[in-house]
């Protein structure tokens, strides 16, 4: 494994301890205790650092390597119930929007302003951000355990654009299916938009993943230590494989991913399932 240089080191463990001012952190987001798996940056490597962070002076190369390309998958809801949709698929090009090559690290589904986004499983929020200065905005993210989701795999989901901060503390234990806040549109307006035109309401859902149950907080950003990236939809397939390389090889047929669900009575379907999509359905 590819080894950190000493200098950047020593600034993200300095960022890591102290954090670093106005850099869309609120004084609750930032947890006085290690969480269980939190480590600390000596762990990361150079190229999950840059492809899992995407910073601004990374090669977009690392976050492709690491699975942040379109698959091709699509999601296939229970019939006889209404279910939000993507309209930003998965890793579509957003270099139009950037001014620099860039890619949609995650699912969009537009919702009406206060629609509940929900925990796609259960798990422990290890990140909350207020995002003032980022295209998320206001975020949340969940650490869940092979246990919790069923996939002999540490994953991380991502919930962004909330119209408020979350109530939920880091280091909280949620329920799959618990409310985390209300969808909105918070987060700094792409270059190309700025021209009166605003972010419709929506969440914005990714997944990361690791075989390491180890992770690393630095400022707005959580990292797994050896981190890949998923496509969100994958996840819905509840077992291995699940990295990009290996979805965008299967043949049609199977790219139409069956979805699990929580209704608005909050039934789940299927029963058995530890993993829902991100908003309820409702029957109709």
């Amino acid at each position: 494994m590819k080894t950190i240089p000493t200098a950047l080191f020593i600034l993200l463990s300095s960022v890591a301890v102290l954090g670093s001012p106005g850099l869309g952190r609120a004084a609750s987001e930032r947890s006085p205790v290690t969480l269980e798996g939190q480590t600390t940056s000596a762990e990361l490597d150079e190229e999950t650092l840059c492809a899992i962070g995407r910073g601004r002076k990374c090669d977009i190369r690392l976050a492709i390597k690491q699975g942040l390309f379109e698959t091709g998958l699509s999601p296939r809801f229970p019939e006889n119930l209404k279910c939000r949709g993507i309209d930003e698929r998965w890793a579509i090009s957003y270099t139009h929007k950037r001014n620099r090559e860039s890619y949609h690290g995650g699912i969009d589904m537009p919702a009406p302003f206060g629609t509940p986004m929900i925990a796609a499983a259960a798990g422990t929020v290890v990140g909350k951000y207020r995002g003032d200065r980022s295209y998320r905005g206001m975020e949340i993210i969940l650490r869940h355990s092979p246990e919790d989701t069923g996939i002999p795999l540490w994953t991380y989901t991502q919930y962004a654009h909330f119209d408020e901060m979350p109530k939920l503390e880091v280091g909280q234990r949620v329920r799959m299916g618990e409310v985390l806040g209300p969808t909105g549109n918070s987060g700094k307006t792409p270059t190309r938009r700025k021209r009166g035109k605003q972010r419709r309401p929506a969440i914005h859902f990714a997944v990361w993943y690791s075989t390491s149950p180890r992770f690393v907080a630095l400022r707005n950003k959580i990292i797994p230590v050896d981190g890949q990236w998923m496509d969100p939809n994958a996840l819905f397939r509840k077992k291995l494989p699940l990295d990009s390389y290996s979805m965008k090889a299967l043949p049609e047929a199977e790219k139409k991913v069956p979805i699990s669900v929580m209704v608005e009575d909050g039934k789940v379907i299927p029963a058995e399932t530890r993993i829902v999509w991100p908003y309820t359905c409702r029957r109709g």
